[in-house]
């Protein structure tokens, strides 16, 4: 079964009220079997226009596992603390490729 990824694009416009959302998702994501892969630090485009602010990047065994964590209750308490923190927050989900043993 692939694992699954969370790509995330997000602009900060209140970092000191996203401070709650960072301290509250990595629980949740715990939980929910997955694992941060990238969250913040450097980065840079090296093709296109793409221009992120900040990018983080999740990986969770499955897609279903990574659709019960968002949709779950305690990503959801975690979502209600980032409401006003950013400028926009882009998220999608996407299945890897099947590796072969």
């Amino acid at each position: 079964m692939p694992s699954a990824y969370v790509i995330v694009e997000m602009k900060v416009s209140d970092p000191q009220r996203y401070q709650e959302y960072m301290a509250a998702a990595p629980a949740s994501i715990k939980a929910a079997g997955g694992e941060y892969v990238i969250r913040g630090g450097r980065h840079e485009s090296l093709e296109g226009d793409w221009q992120p602010h900040r990018v983080a990047l999740l990986r969770f065994p499955s897609y279903e596992q990574a659709k019960a964590w968002y949709d779950g209750e305690k990503y959801r308490e975690a979502r209600a603390k980032r409401a006003g923190a950013t400028e926009f927050f882009n998220m999608i989900l996407a299945e890897g490729v099947e590796t072969q043993p």
